[in-house]
Order: structure tokens, then sequence, then C-alpha cells
């Protein structure tokens, strides 16, 4: 048997198109024709019968069709869904470390430097604890009320903090009392990378492929990580992680990408959530690091050094073949998928394809991405797509939205912090495993509705039970918790599958947007608990009301081909309207010639 080598590394294909000498055929010279030939006449003289699978009128197959004829189910699937699963598992610790490296103990003011070496007597609240943020301003008298032993002041040397539970940066840059919003703010420092993230890599990644952008994002969310861990100050933290923030968008954009236009429409709900479950794995394995390494520095630094030895691997990740084909890089994309073949041990049905193949498959797709050039205002460009795109910001921004209020209010719950987040990790098992049936039977639509609906009514519900009954309360953060974690599951491949190839990565960038707004502004609308305590639950669960309701508007996408082109996307809609039939001569005059599609030609 011949060695397989990695995908792209040869620098030829067997089955590249040759002339009548073994030179790669001329500009000016049909491929596997030579210059005096024009048409073969039998299948001896020059021309390859097409493979069974491919058999048929010329441009019959769709090219999901072909890629699953060399592609369907074997190893290589296996080892994608591998690869870019293990950095899921870092990217759990990031968007959910601050839950502990921001950690709140217990506090009190500093007593002056001239105080007395006995006990400091500390001003007590209306519900009978220490004041954290008052002292008295001289040493008061034991035998008087509280009320009445004296004048307080703010503390004016610091805060002694309770240091059984570790460090902090609450505890090393004093973010308690009037800077406790600063901690929010970091938080939101975070999320605001992941936005501006979503916005600028969906469109690199459109232009220069997704393996780059996904190559890029590991290094540089393992250099600003590990930077992080030794900030001088907090205002260098902020920068730090906002560029944490900023790469991770990069993974997940594209992770979902590659993963959805690798595999096939059979495996693309199973492997899509079973990369989700990667993400469900990180979560159990925060606390336990939380708990095996309190000093917070140390943490920083061991969620972000694996990412080096990501990026290293991500070199084995091949590029998204859609993206290679409608980027006129025919030659390279076919080597790929012989590759594949081979490796899935279907060898004989990758040699049987060819360049034809390809560009007749996909010549409208490959005529459309020469001639226009895709942006954001294309998500708006037909009545169809603007709907989709609206629907699709409600149900991402009301899900982020949700998730981060119910993820990052973990300490409101009184419960032990480690064993209570172990709790809002497992319940992604159960979660993912229904939302994974849910959507190959019942369908993506329903799924993303029903999980939206009953994680509005349960966060809502949250209002109506007293603050003492905390084990209620924490069955219903929990059970919202885990429909919010469906509802992500489900968005990631249905936002895919909803958006065509040449606009998917712009899309998914957008959505990504709109959910890390949500997932920004959440610590925000948490101050609002300040006027009442159940405002905040109240808004969280009517938006997420509101994001299930327009779920209803979208159209299913169960057991469909990807969609390649707008105008894909604009025929599957049931309000489409049926084309009327044109003559045969005006059909022939707006046909477009088949365009050359060979190593050196990029998107005009």
């Amino acid at each position: 048997m011949p060695y397989i080598s990695p995908p792209g590394r040869h620098k030829h294909s067997l089955w590249e198109p040759r002339g009548p000498t073994g030179a790669a055929a001329g500009p000016g010279q049909s491929e596997g024709l030579s210059p005096a030939t024009t048409s073969p006449t039998s299948p001896t003289e020059g021309a390859r019968p097409r493979p069974p699978a491919l058999a048929g009128p010329l441009g019959a197959m769709t090219f999901s069709k072909l890629v699953d004829s060399v592609n369907s189910t074997g190893p290589f699937q296996f080892l994608l869904v591998v690869l870019l699963g293990l950095p899921i598992l870092g990217m759990a610790n990031h968007n959910l470390l601050q839950i502990f490296t921001a950690a709140t103990p217990a506090h009190h003011c500093r007593p002056p430097p001239n105080a007395s070496a006995g006990p400091w007597l500390l001003p007590v609240g209306p519900g009978g604890k220490p004041e954290p943020c008052l002292r008295f301003v001289s040493p008061p008298n034991a035998s008087l009320p509280n009320d009445t032993r004296g004048a307080t002041e703010p503390c004016l040397d610091g805060w002694a903090y309770n240091s059984s539970t570790g460090d902090s940066i609450v505890t090393e840059w004093d973010l308690v009392c009037d800077s406790n919003k600063l901690k929010e703010m970091a938080q939101s420092v975070f999320m605001a990378g992941t936005l501006v993230g979503g916005i600028v890599l969906g469109g690199l990644s459109d232009r220069f492929g997704r393996k780059p952008i996904l190559s890029g994002s590991y290094l540089l969310l393992a250099a600003s990580g590990s930077g992080a861990a030794f900030s001088p100050s907090f205002a260098v933290y902020m920068v730090l992680r906002f560029l944490c923030g900023f790469s991770m968008a990069g993974v997940t954009l594209s992770t979902v990408i590659l993963n959805v236009e690798w595999m096939s429409t059979q495996l693309r709900a199973v492997m899509t959530v079973g990369i989700g479950y990667f993400y469900t794995a990180g979560q159990f394995i925060l606390p336990g690091l939380a708990y095996a390494i309190p000093q917070w520095r140390w943490l920083q630094l061991t969620v972000s050094v694996p990412f080096f030895a990501f990026f290293l691997l991500s070199w084995w990740v091949p590029e998204s073949i859609r993206w290679m084909v409608l980027s006129g890089k025919c030659p390279k994309a076919l080597r790929i998928l012989q590759w594949v073949a081979a490796f899935n041990g279907r060898k004989e049905a990758g040699e049987k394809l060819s360049l034809e193949e390809l560009k007749l498959d996909l010549q409208k797709e490959i005529s459309l991405a020469k001639a226009h050039h895709y942006s954001v205002a294309d998500l708006f460009r037909t009545p169809v797509l603007r709907r989709v795109t609206f629907c699709l910001s409600l149900a991402w921004f009301s899900t982020g939205f949700a998730y981060y209020s119910l993820a990052m209010g973990v300490e409101d719950f009184g419960v032990n912090l480690y064993l209570l987040q172990v709790i809002f990790g497992g319940v992604d098992i159960p979660a993912k495993f229904i939302t994974i049936l849910s959507m190959s039977y019942l369908g993506r639509h329903t799924t993303e509705v029903i999980a939206l609906l009953l994680a509005g009514a349960s966060i809502l519900a949250l209002i109506f039970v007293p603050s003492d009954l905390q084990a209620l309360r924490t069955v219903l953060a929990v059970f919202g918790k885990g429909c919010l974690s469906s509802s992500f599951s489900c968005l990631f491949l249905y936002t895919s599958e909803l958006y065509p190839t040449v606009i998917r990565q712009t899309g998914m960038g957008v959505s990504n947007m709109l959910t890390r707004v949500g997932s920004m502004t959440a610590p925000l609308v948490r101050i609002t608990g300040e006027l009442h305590p159940f405002v905040p639950n109240l808004i969280f669960g009517a938006t997420a009301l509101l994001g299930g309701g327009a779920s209803l508007f979208l159209p299913e996408t169960l057991h469909q081909a990807l969609p390649e082109t707008i105008e894909d996307v604009e025929k599957r809609s049931p309000l489409a309207k049926e084309p009327k039939p044109e003559p045969e001569a005006e059909k022939d005059s707006q046909r477009i010639p088949l365009q050359p599609c060979g190593p050196n030609l990029g998107p005009s």
C-alpha cells in the first residue's frame, strides 16, 4: 500500500489533469485532452468514466453527496472531533474562570495602625453580620448598643480577608465595597473581547479560511492567557482578558464551521453535540483545578498553557473543502478529499474523483463566489435571509443573556461554590443527550423553541420562590441552565445549517456577536437587583421567552443538505414562489461559462 501523507502534503495529485506528455495541461489545453483532440471517441482514448456513485447527468450530484461519497463515516470523523474537541475543554475553563479567580471571600475593615492590640469591634449590619465596608472612627465602648457606639468611616486602611479559600483578583486589588463593580467590569471586558472577535474573525475566516483563524486563535489565547497570570496591575489584567475573549471567538467560530462542513448530513447533529460534551467535561475539570490550585495566578496559567499544544495539533486539522472549492483552490481540495478517502478506507472512491467532478458540481457556486464579495450586508439582502438573521439574533442574544446570568451567579445560591459548579456542569450531560434525540427526531426548530421557552419559565419562577428555600431555587436555576445549554447546542448546528456556505462564517460571527452582547450586559442587569431583588430575573426570563417566540418563525433544516448559495436559502423557504419556465433560448443566454479552477486562482 502506498504511503498516505497528511492533507495538503503532496505537490501533485495522482488525478490532476495532465497533457499528452505527462505535464500539467497548459492554459490553452482542455484538461485530459491533447491539443489536437477535441473529444475522446471512447473511454479508452483519454476519457475517464465517471465513478458509479457519480454517474448520471453532469452536475446532477449535490456537493454534499459528492463529499459524502468519500467522507461518510469513518476514523477521520472521530479524529476530527477529538482534534477540535480537546481545546473546547480549556474553553470552558476560560469562560467560567472568574467564578473562582474573582471569588469574593468574607472580609472586614482593617483597624487603624494606632489601634490597640486587643480585638477591634466592628459595626453590625441589619442582618446581624459585621459590616464589610465600615469601621468605627474610634475604639467603641463594648457595653453600649451597636447603634450608639460611635461614628463610622470607610475602610481607610484596606481590608482583612478570610484566606482559607485562597487568593483572587478581588483580594489582590481590593475589588470590594465601592470597587466591587470593577469585578463585574472585568467579566464584561472579557465578553467584549468575544464580541469584537466575532465581528472581526468571522469575516477574516470567510476570506482567508477556517484553519488559519483557528490556529492563530489558539496561539493568541495561549499567549494572552499566560500573560494574564503575570499581570502587574488590574488594568493590564483586563487588557489581556480582552485578548483572551477575542481569541476564544475565533476558536468557537472555526470549530463549529469545520465540524459542520466536514460531517455527513447524518452525523452532523451527533458530532456537533459531541463536541459540546467536551465543554461539559471542562466544567467538571474547572472546580477540581480551582480546589487544587487556590492561587489565582497559578490557576490562570494552568488553564492557558495547554493551548500552545493545541496550536501545534491544529496543523493536522484539514481546511474546509467547501471553502477551498468556492475560493478557487480545487486541486488542493481534491488532494485533501483523496487523503480523507484513503484514511477512511475508501481509497478507490477517492482516486475516481477528479477536478471535473468538483467543478461540474459547483459551477454555479464558483461563478457566484468570484462575481460577488460577500459581507455582513448580505445577511439582510433577501427577505428570507432577513427573517432568518433577525430571529437568530434574538435567539442567540436571549440565550447568552440568560445563560451567563445563571452561570456567573453561582455565589448567589448559598451553596458550596465548588459543589454547585459541578452540579451546573453535570446538568449538561442529560441536557445535551436529550438535545441530540430531539434534534434528530423532532427537528432543530422544535428543539430550539422548547428549550428557550422552558428556560424563560424556570427563571421567572425564581421570582415567586422565597430566598430561604435555597434548595428549590437551586433546582430551578440548574434546570434553567440545562435548557439554555440545550439552546446553545442546537443554535450552533441550526445557525450553520440555515446560512449558506458563502456567508456561513459571517453569519456565525454575527450570531456570536449577539450572544456576547447578551453575556456582556448580563452582569450590568444583575446590578438592578439593588432596586428590587425580582427585577433581574424578570428581565432575564422575559428575554428568554422573547427569543423562544422569535425561533417559531425559523424554517426546519432536519435531513436537508447544507445550502451553498443565497439562492439555495431562498428556494428552501416555503414562501418561495415557483419560477416561471423560461424558453430554452433564454436559458442558454443566461448560462455562466465554467471558469478555470487552478492552484493559483483565488477569488477575485
